[in-house]
């Protein structure tokens, strides 16, 4: 049984990131919208730049926050999962690793379904691989810092602890 403790420190958290990227679905932060505060940036700063090159430019920021986003949730997600594993539960394991990320990407999943009823917003198949992208990234990143740092050494190591 979790405790309400652990729940409220790990997994609080997590939700409240994904209510963080339900929201962003809104059209509130649709292209149109966004755009209007990241295309005066890139023109402040690069006045010369073609229309063009300033589309791509917001396009690739947007697309970037995808991928961040997605990232972010997963390693929430894995630090969650971890907390409420059973004592003596091993560091790091791959089939958590595949879990998590299959629920990241059953989330982007229904996240872009959601967006495809929102007006101004439009589902998307390459966004949701963005987002896997993303969370594989992470989970990928964090193994090779716990196989860098010795956090996976031992059957119970644990981030932070001295192998």
């Amino acid at each position: 049984m979790l405790k309400p403790r652990t729940f409220a420190k790990y997994w609080l958290p997590v939700l409240g990131w994904m209510v963080v990227i339900y929201s962003a679905s809104g059209d509130r932060k649709s292209a149109q919208h966004s755009s209007r505060l990241i295309e005066p940036l890139v023109r402040w700063f690069f006045p010369h730049l073609t229309n063009e090159t300033v589309w791509l430019i917001v396009l690739l920021v947007r697309k970037c926050a995808h991928l961040t986003e997605y990232a972010i949730l997963a390693l929430l997600l894995w630090w969650a999962w971890r907390a409420s594993a059973a004592p003596g539960a091993r560091a790091w394991s791959w089939q958590w690793a595949w879990k998590i990320w299959l629920v990241v990407v059953l989330y982007a999943a229904g996240d872009e379904y959601h967006q495809g009823f929102v007006p101004d917003r439009q589902a998307s198949g390459w966004d949701v691989l963005i987002d896997a992208s993303g969370a594989a990234a992470a989970l990928l990143g964090l193994w090779a810092l716990g196989c860098w740092r010795k956090w996976w050494v031992g059957g119970n190591a644990k981030p932070g602890a001295r192998a």
